[in-house]
């Protein structure tokens, strides 16, 4: 089985290509540049250095939240494009998840966190595995609501590792709340790894779904929406 993966949830852009069970292709992009621009060009380049045309792709594969709004869309609407033309299946790969999969942190709960704004973080639990085994579904909450909620499913002294966009605007926080309970990863495994959003892929094959059923998953509103209904609520009053 041949599958493209991409990933625009967070601010790293990833594509990965997985053939016959092996990783054929992977590339992040990491600069000022949108999404949207880097997505496309990505894609072909990894198509091409990985020696699949289009039509030879079984399955796409795009991370379908929690993230980043206009991120989450750029990924799915890309994929759901390149899903109708080549008449092939498609499937949504959960960001936290994909954060999590294939980390090997002994005696620590893994807890994946992305930065919501609004001194938010998406957040999510898990034990080490692949896939991961979750043990927390995905919040939208305040830092130290997350971090209680974490520690109440916690084994004694367990140690909470963070990784993903969320730690960097966090880490001070973390440790002060947490001490050396808090644990986080080195740089190169901090962002969402494309590579394992195709893994998950090949896993949740079964899950696979035709381009228009494939949609993006959000734990809250977009900003806009949240500011309409509260001016509706003020003008109520």
């Amino acid at each position: 089985m041949n599958i493209l993966a991409v990933d625009t949830s967070g601010p790293v852009a990833g594509v990965a290509v997985l053939s016959d069970g092996k990783i054929v292709y992977e590339g992040a992009a990491i600069n000022p540049n949108t999404h949207s621009v880097n997505l496309l060009p990505m894609v072909e380049e990894a198509l091409t250095r990985s020696g699949l045309p289009v039509k030879a792709i079984d399955l796409f594969a795009s991370v379908v939240g929690p993230g980043s709004f206009t991120g989450v869309r750029i990924g799915v609407c890309t994929i759901k494009g390149m899903a109708h033309g080549a008449g092939k299946p498609c499937v949504g790969i959960d960001a936290l998840e994909a954060l999590a999969a294939g980390l090997t942190t002994e005696n620590a709960l893994i807890c994946p966190i992305q930065d919501a704004r609004a001194c938010q973080v998406y957040g999510a639990a898990f034990t080490k595995g692949l896939p991961p085994k979750r043990m927390l579904g995905n919040q939208a909450m305040e830092l130290r609501g997350f971090v209680r909620v974490a520690m109440d499913i916690c084994k004694n002294n367990e140690k909470l590792c963070f990784v993903g966009d969320g730690v960097e605007p966090h880490r001070k926080a973390l440790k002060e709340m947490l001490g050396e309970r808090a644990c986080f990863l080195p740089a190169h495994l901090s962002f969402l790894r494309p590579a394992s959003v195709a893994v998950l892929a090949e896993t949740y094959a079964n899950r696979a779904v035709d381009y228009y059923s494939l949609q993006p998953s959000y734990l809250r509103a977009p900003q806009a929406e949240r500011e309409r209904k509260s001016k509706e609520a003020g003008n109520r009053r």
